[in-house]
């Protein structure tokens, strides 16, 4: 396992093991992480079936289902990893941005158990936690790059210089990209979650069968927008079933014509952002960095440019409890303990201090 302390800020702090809770939307996550060892154990409770009959996240179900989860997925980390709560240098829990009422469980349950063993308690950023995430993978990138945050809640573009040291160089203006896929997959009337669903759709179709618009791309500038997209996929729809034509396959190719339209979206601002940060190294993080078309044209792009592309595992793209424990590991190892409760539903990345080298 590669030694994040070690190649990216350049010393050798204590062993450090850091418990990491992740409560931010509707997945349960809970993982231990050691400075030295590396990752040790991670659970993951997906909400996905409680949630499906309603078609999208419900927070108040959410943050129920995340007070029935938190104890045992921790019980069962601590015993798999044969660890005792005394042998923990400190918690870490996602403070923000979330669902409030998801993150105030997180919080609330992280002090207290934190609390309860004399321990630090440490809030980590959720955003920050996925651009970290690749440092968990046996090849991380080095600093700088710029990472291309992307899922249900957030697409952003950000020039990472260091730990904490973070310029936003653009951000969605209406609809996320996973919001866009997760909207227009209720449009092509398939299940939740929808984003998945259109995926394994768009493996049937034909991407070139309708041509629909790349956003913001003929003009300047790092922004998305993909509410005019969806709202396209939505007319084209409209004229299908008044024309009696909608069926599995056109279903199929409207599905990947809208992928294809994302995904090419995202190419040409990932190759801006590239350009006007004078960067070679791209990490691509969150649930939509799980997307099979994204990282095979990325990775194209990228590389025939001379650069090179990062992601973290798939089953770490989606929120989860080991980015958590190690963005908390980074931030514990410098900043030592932190304010007990911290719930923020907005938090912008820029706000991070940075964590010296």
């Amino acid at each position: 396992m590669q030694k994040p302390f070690v190649l990216f800020l350049g010393y050798y702090p204590p062993a450090m093991l850091v418990l990491g809770i992740e409560t931010s939307c509707d997945e349960t996550g809970v993982a231990l992480y050691d400075t030295e060892a590396g990752l040790l154990e991670h659970r993951l409770h997906s909400q996905v079936d409680l949630h499906a009959r309603y078609g999208g996240v419900v927070p108040e179900l959410a943050s129920r289902d995340h007070c029935r989860r938190l104890v045992p997925l921790v019980e069962e980390v601590m015993a798999d990893a044969g660890m005792l709560p005394g042998d923990l240098h400190g918690v870490a829990y996602t403070a923000g941005p979330g669902l409030i009422g998801a993150l105030m469980v997180g919080a609330t349950f992280a002090a207290s158990y934190a609390a309860a063993a004399g321990l630090p308690a440490v809030p980590v950023h959720h955003m920050e936690a996925h651009l970290l995430a690749p440092l968990l993978e046996a090849e991380p990138p080095e600093f700088p790059f710029v990472a291309l945050l992307v899922s249900g809640g957030h697409t952003l573009l950000v020039d990472v210089a260091g730990i904490g040291r973070y310029t936003v160089l653009g951000t969605t203006l209406d609809d996320a990209a996973g919001e866009a896929f997760d909207k227009t997959a209720k449009l092509l009337e398939l299940g939740y979650p929808g984003g998945p669903a259109l995926a394994a759709l768009a493996e049937r179709g034909d991407a070139a069968a309708f041509t629909f618009p790349r956003p913001l791309t003929r003009r300047p500038g790092l922004d998305f927008s993909f509410s005019g997209l969806k709202t396209a996929v939505l007319v084209e729809a409209r004229r299908l079933r008044e024309a009696g034509a909608w069926d599995e396959g056109a279903r199929a190719d409207m599905a990947a014509s809208f992928e294809a339209a994302v995904v090419e979206t995202l190419v040409i601002k990932c190759r801006r952002a590239l350009e006007t940060a004078g960067r070679g190294r791209l990490v691509v993080a969150g649930g939509v960095g799980a997307n099979r078309r994204l990282r095979e044209s990325l990775v194209a792009d990228v590389s025939a440019r001379g650069g090179r592309v990062y992601f973290p595992r798939p089953e770490f793209c989606t929120d989860n409890g080991a980015m958590i424990a190690l963005a908390g590991a980074l931030r514990l190892a410098q900043s030592g303990d932190q304010p007990r409760i911290v719930a923020r539903a907005r938090w912008s990345l820029e706000e991070l201090p940075a964590v010296a080298a």
